[in-house]
């Protein structure tokens, strides 16, 4: 129903034959460059915000251009960018040169798809980012999908070894910190070489040659805290892959004798390349795959595994639903609500007509759906049971029972999207209301009416509008399900939910404590969230999670569907969340919950959220609280 912006998509491609070797095969030396484009327009819906591409060619004599950075914004990055980037390979081949010596045609891509959640916006805040040298070696392109927590601990240490970085932002400082580690790497392959008896070029060879990328990852890394899977290519062609300990975001891969590929989600690959679901592995937490100029490739431990924090929203809304696990797990979490439902409607299926909104939820719709109908069955056997005992098995009333069904009907259905130059307050909320239309005559008067969202995070759409527009149908009740848990606590691993006054599941908790005269709850969060502000991040507590603890989550429920009811519905409205442990069970390998426990997986969580709540106390806002 509202758009979530969340964390990036990354690609990466490594060729492992000569680019004749796919002309040859496949008729293109763009073989990569083509692939890359596939790959990041199935990512597509992973960032609309910007997008850019990397490559470096290798092998290429001094003097010659070996890396290549194209960079976009708006909705038509992609396009943008290999338009341009096919523009400059059409003009150098018009000029005479070969098309393995044109920009972007080389043996080593990165792709990156952008969603800015820390409020900084440009061209120059767009991945790939690019630091250069003269030395091959010392080059280096950097992308990620990641969001840092303690970016000021990071900043603070490579200031300390004397650097002097340009920008306050991750990224930046990412680069500069991985820069330095790859100096140094460098400087110890010196040192051995020269006191070999190596020099001039055979010394920058021998360099190139045993770069050693683990060694620069594992000297970076133990500082890094956030969720985060980080792509590099250093300019003598190693590459890397490396993710965060907790598993937070998402990395899969895959490698033959041809190629080698990496991507944020795994049916992207398995369409780029026509693999079979157990061809694409998923890279696990703590680990990198790396790629050495040679071709070689191999998955080294940088870092100790730590909890299994797996994103359950990446499974809920954020990744494909074509990938074969998600699309059953999104059908469970479907199935695990039939009963809260059943109930909401008093078990009255003749009279209940279900539905979706919005695409995203249509695999859970599938599962409620099954569920519902299995209940419907079993009532069935049970009516048809009491009709023998009675002696009323007749044909007729047999007809009754199995002419029951479970009723489905599209009744939403997306029309319009607001523009953003449409600013007066009055206009834009008349035409929010009007964002979606109705089918009419879908449904009876005096009907319940279901239907099912993936989430329910800030409320907005269906206050303004769903709500709104729904009543129109004249049902006796709504019945409002979200697939997901009440989100109540912000994300900091790089997903746009930061401050804490837009989650509807918080300011219906604060409303429960000023009606029920527990101010003195918020007050005393407040102070003890002020008390930690000089505390080391491992010693912070979550004390947020205090405004939640004196409620039930269907006391807060009860709530939010007060909270979001136009005060002229008719309908009576009932919201029903996903419960915590039943989400679980839909998605066991995907345990990472903070958004709605509050249990972030590293400290830096319990830091953020603690200044979001002080934020939101004081009346300050700002891009990333």
């Amino acid at each position: 129903m509202e758009l979530i912006k969340h964390e990036c998509g990354v690609a990466m491609i490594r060729l492992l034959k000569p680019l004749s070797y796919y002309k040859e095969k496949y008729g293109s030396e763009l073989y990569g460059l083509d692939k890359l484009y596939l790959i990041m327009e199935k990512e597509h819906n992973r960032g609309q915000e910007a997008a850019g591409i990397g490559c470096v060619k290798l092998d290429v004599p001094p003097g010659q251009e070996y890396i290549f950075r194209q960079r976009a914004q708006g909705a038509d990055a992609i396009t943008d960018i290999f338009a341009n980037a096919h523009q400059q390979i059409e003009t150098c081949i018009s000029e005479g040169m070969e098309m393995s010596q044109a920009p972007f045609v080389g043996e080593v891509y990165m792709g990156h798809l952008r969603y800015s959640t820390t409020g900084r916006s440009g061209i120059n805040y767009v991945h790939p980012f690019m630091r250069r040298n003269n030395w091959s070696s010392r080059n280096m392109l950097l992308c990620g999908n990641f969001n840092m927590t303690n970016v000021d601990e990071i900043f603070n240490s490579i200031i300390e070894k004397g650097q002097h970085p340009r920008l306050y932002a991750d990224t930046f400082i990412l680069l500069e910190q991985l820069g330095h580690g790859l100096d140094r790497e460098n400087e110890r392959l010196y040192k051995i070489h020269h006191e070999a008896g190596l020099s001039a070029l055979d010394l920058s060879h021998a360099i190139a040659r045993d770069l050693n990328v683990s060694n620069v990852l594992r000297r970076c890394s133990p500082i890094w805290d956030g969720g985060y899977v980080i792509c590099g290519i250093v300019g003598n062609g190693d590459m890397w892959a490396m993710r965060d300990p907790n598993g937070i975001r998402p990395a899969f891969y895959y490698r033959d004798d041809e190629i080698v590929v990496v991507a944020s989600e795994r049916p992207v690959i398995q369409t780029a390349f026509n693999l079979a679901l157990d061809d694409v592995k998923e890279l696990e937490p703590g680990d990198a795959l790396i790629v050495d100029r040679d071709g070689t490739s191999r998955i080294d431990h940088i870092l100790p595994k730590g909890r299994n924090a797996k994103c359950s929203f990446e499974r809920i809304y954020f990744s494909r639903g074509s990938d074969y696990d998600i699309y059953k797990e999104r059908k469970m979490l479907g199935r695990k609500l039939v009963h809260p439902v059943l109930k909401a409607i008093d078990y009255d299926i003749d009279k209940t007509v279900f539905s979706f909104i919005p695409n995203t939820a249509e695999v859970a719709f599938y599962g409620l759906l099954a569920g519902v109908e299995n209940y419907l069955i079993k009532s069935k056997i049970k009516e048809i049971q009491q009709l023998s005992q009675s002696g009323d098995l007749t044909d007729e009333n047999i007809a009754n029972v199995l002419r029951r069904r479970v009723r489905r009907e599209k009744v939403a259905i997306k029309d319009i999207k607001l523009r953003t130059f449409i600013a007066e307050s009055s206009v834009r909320n008349d035409l929010a209301t009007h964002v979606y239309d109705i089918t009419y005559g879908s449904i009876n008067p005096g009907d319940n009416l279901v239907v099912i969202d993936d989430s329910i995070v800030r409320g907005t759409t269906l206050k303004q509008s769903i709500i709104r527009i729904l009543d129109r149908l004249h049902p006796r009740k709504m019945v409002i399900v979200s697939s997901s848990p009440q989100v109540r606590f912000p994300d900091c691993y790089g997903i746009d939910m930061s401050r804490m006054g837009e989650f509807i599941a918080f300011k219906a908790a604060m409303a429960l404590l000023e009606e029920r005269g527990m101010k003195s709850v918020i007050d005393e969060v407040y102070r003890k969230c002020k008390n930690q502000d000089s505390l080391p991040k491992d010693q912070v507590r979550n004390y947020v999670k205090d405004i939640y603890s004196p409620f039930s989550d269907e006391e807060v429920s009860a709530k939010i569907a007060e909270l979001l009811t136009p005060h002229d519905t008719h309908a009576e409205i009932e919201i029903v969340y996903q419960s915590v442990e039943e989400m679980h069970v839909a998605i066991p390998e995907h345990p990472g919950d903070w958004y709605f426990t509050g249990d972030y997986p590293t400290p830096g969580g319990n830091r953020l959220v603690n200044k979001a709540f002080i934020n939101y106390y004081e009346g300050r806002v700002s891009a990333r609280d």
